[in-house]
């Protein structure tokens, strides 16, 4: 039988055409997260450059930690993203796996006037007091000691915290707890706490207490760096674990991150908060990715994944853009590899 060559050619041209649409539809182009307003500066700047790059839309949504656990083991979202790591146990229970984006500080922030970032200095046994409503102006005499020569006015202390289950408000209260043991033992730590200061204020996400503390004459708060520079919030100095006092930036986050042992902690469960060391920012955390490993769209989960393993290799700049310590390359290759072992794709 003869065959016809134009017929060959069409059906051959069809069967091409056929295969990339099959292999366009099961692209993924679009991912999904939610959790940590404490990442959300860095997340954001990496999936705009991302989806420029690979055409891959990353929508993640600033809900506070404790909301990004829930729609992740609740399969609402393809990653969720956590500044408090979830425990071994918690991980295995839900069939997760965590690891480390990257690390920051975070800073105690008040509306003063005529102050500046800087200007002041802070410890943790007086930080404590304010938040647990023992010290209630700012002309105390302990804040005055810490900060001689400077004139506090007779105002009230407005204490502005978080409102929704958050990693930042996790991290800020296990630093508390540490160097206060009427704080551990009264109030404790953990994603949201009863906080004892009368009239405080709780706002949503790290954008609702900077907000808050915006607008507020003579409140404190707390939040990540990022967020107190682009409100142009005036900072505190902090005096860390050898008495020294330091100010928030890259080398003093550095100097803290420094201490993390990554590889031999299960989960990857590191925390950060009053580690040794001169020049060691005191209030320093991680936030932590969470997927599922046995996922129902092991293509979604993959997308996570190549968008993450990019963001080690390429988003460094624009981490420390916004102040961020980056994941090193030797820790990016232990998390690769958890990935490897853990994720079934």
């Amino acid at each position: 039988m003869k065959l016809n060559k134009k017929l060959i050619a069409s059906a051959i041209v069809a069967a091409a055409a056929a295969f990339s649409i099959s292999a366009q539809a099961e692209g993924v182009n679009k991912i999904t997260g939610a959790g940590s307003s404490f990442a959300y500066p860095i997340i954001s700047k990496w999936a705009t450059a991302y989806n420029k790059e690979k055409g891959v839309e990353v929508n993640y949504q600033s809900v506070g930690s404790g909301a990004g656990i829930k729609q992740v083991i609740a399969k609402t979202v393809n990653f969720g993203a956590s500044d408090a790591p979830m425990s071994v146990e918690d991980l295995e229970k839900n069939g997760l796996t965590q690891w480390p984006l990257i690390m920051g500080g975070i800073v105690v922030v008040a509306n003063l006037p005529d102050t500046k970032g800087g200007e002041l200095v802070i410890d943790g046994t007086v930080l404590s007091d304010i938040m647990m409503g023992k010290i209630t102006k700012w002309n105390d005499p302990a804040l005055e000691k810490l900060n001689p020569g400077k004139k506090f006015p007779d105002m009230d202390i407005t204490v502005v915290h978080r409102s929704d289950a958050s990693g930042t408000t996790a991290i800020f209260t296990n630093y508390l707890a540490k160097v206060s043991p009427e704080w551990k033992e009264k109030v404790g730590e953990g994603t949201t706490v009863n906080w004892l200061s009368k009239g405080n204020l709780g706002g949503k996400g790290n954008e609702g207490v900077a907000s808050y503390t915006d607008r507020i004459k003579g409140s404190i708060g707390y939040v990540e760096y990022a967020y107190a520079l682009q409100n142009k919030l005036p900072y505190m100095d902090m005096i860390n674990s050898a008495g020294k006092r330091v100010a928030p930036t890259m080398e003093t986050f550095g100097a803290a991150a420094s201490h993390a042992d990554w590889k031999g902690t299960p989960g990857f469960r590191v925390v950060l908060t009053n580690q040794p060391g001169e020049t060691s920012w005191p209030i320093t955390g991680s936030t932590f990715a969470i997927v599922h490993t046995n996922p129902e769209k092991p293509a979604e989960v993959k997308a996570v994944l190549d968008f993450f393993k990019w963001s080690m290799a390429n988003g460094q700049a624009a981490a420390e853009e916004l102040h961020y310590i980056p994941i090193p390359a030797d820790v990016a290759k232990l998390i690769e590899a958890s990935w490897a072992e853990k994720i079934k794709l």
